[in-house]
């Protein structure tokens, strides 16, 4: 049996642990009605170093980015601004 976790990392090396952390920040996106919103989104936000994953909610108009860090929002900004629709805060 292997010490290595799923995800590729050792469970028993506390630095390699520690570079695997990730951040979850959900913002409040206007302008997103369909799915080639969700997928337009997904794409061009997942295509920025650092994102692991992007998760958009129609419903609420909130998108949830994981990234390996703190994300950079006025990058995410610019990309959700560039792909047609308008980043318009962190949500509370």
């Amino acid at each position: 049996m292997s010490c290595c976790t799923p995800d590729g990392s050792c469970s028993t090396n506390t630095a390699a642990a520690e570079a695997t952390e990730h951040t979850t920040t959900v913002y409040n996106v206007s302008g997103m009605t369909c799915g080639h919103c969700k997928a337009t989104l997904t794409k061009e936000i997942g295509a920025l170093d650092g994102v692991l994953a992007v998760n958009v909610d129609l419903e609420t108009g909130q998108v949830a980015v994981t990234s390996s860090g703190e994300p950079d929002d006025a990058l995410l900004a610019k990309v959700v601004d560039d792909a047609g629709y308008e980043l318009t805060g962190r949500a509370a």
